[in-house]
């Protein structure tokens, strides 16, 4: 059985949030075949919460696992990985550019602490989940009073 490696990491910092748009994503985004250098993109994710889990869904068609870094903190979780472009076919014209190559970094911020322990991550079809069990919350703890 192969294995996704996944790193556990104490703080991912703001890596994916207030990114400011570049010339190159705005001119990008009136032509994908437009590009200055490597190619950056944002799979497609979905986030559900049961009453014991946290269940992402990541849609990466066409990655090699080999490619594929997760790396988990107890609020957040880190997906990089690359896709290599395709060959393209002799004297054609592209009609439609949609799919989506190169580097991408996803980092999502869960809604509860997770238990970075008890994780799991299986790749399908093109689809990497990855289950993380939410730590529990309703654990008292005592603490000692010292005298003062």
């Amino acid at each position: 059985m192969d294995y996704i490696k996944i790193k556990f990491g104490n703080d991912f910092g703001m890596l994916d949030s207030g990114r400011k748009k570049t010339i190159e994503d705005i001119f990008r985004s009136m032509s994908p075949m437009f590009s200055f250098s490597e190619r950056s993109w944002k799979p497609q994710m979905d986030i559900y919460e049961t009453a014991k889990e946290v269940i992402v869904i990541a849609e990466i068609a066409g990655i090699d696992k080999e490619k594929l870094e997760v790396e988990i903190s107890r609020m957040a979780l880190k997906i990089k990985g690359s896709r290599n472009e395709l060959p393209r076919i002799e004297n054609a014209t592209f009609r439609l550019a949609e799919i989506q190559y190169g580097t991408f970094e996803r980092v999502l911020y869960f809604p509860v602490p997770i238990d970075t322990e008890n994780v799991s991550a299986s790749y399908t079809n093109g689809f990497l989940q990855i289950q993380l069990v939410k730590l529990s919350s309703d654990k008292a703890y005592k603490i000692a009073i010292a005298d003062g």
